[in-house]
């Protein structure tokens, strides 16, 4: 097991969940996760980090999957401009590769809200660390794992 899906494992494990993580063909988009689980598109949690202009913070944008992040809004939230984080952002600040960043399990703590859009499902599916791994979770969950404020930041 990668060390990226064990503090994935052990992040769900402290919360009192029982992970359920599963291997896929490849789940790199939301679309293809979608497929591998059988789930809607809207099902799947898209980790979105973006980094603040001016501070060089790294923010956590986690989006229904077939939803967009809207800049302004997103801007609104942050307090500032927000540029995409580069890969090697998105790894030091959360230890996972692009299209594998889970919600839980990040290696430094991050500032995070949540689409509410992903609040009217009952089960949701997320990245477990990696590319090809994904875990189920309870909506009602996501944003307390995450430490995200559920707000309107999607186009």
């Amino acid at each position: 097991m990668s060390k990226s899906m064990a503090r994935v494992r052990r992040a769900l494990e402290d919360a009192g969940i029982t992970p359920d993580i599963r291997e896929t063909d490849g789940a790199r988009t939301a679309q293809e996760a979608a497929d591998a689980v059988g789930c809607g598109l809207d099902q799947i949690v898209k980790s979105i980090i973006f980094q603040g202009h001016d501070s060089g913070q790294c923010l956590l944008f986690l989006t229904a999957g077939g939803n967009q992040v809207d800049a302004a809004k997103a801007s609104a939230l942050a307090g500032e401009a927000l540029d995409r984080a580069d890969a090697a952002a998105v790894r030091a600040q959360t230890g996972f590769a692009i299209g594998g960043v889970s919600p839980v399990g990040h290696l430094n703590p991050i500032r995070a809200w949540a689409d509410p859009r992903l609040l009217e499902f009952d089960e949701i599916w997320a990245a477990a660390g990696t590319p090809r791994h994904v875990f189920p979770l309870k909506s009602a969950d996501l944003a307390r794992l995450s430490d995200a404020q559920v707000a309107d930041f999607t186009t």
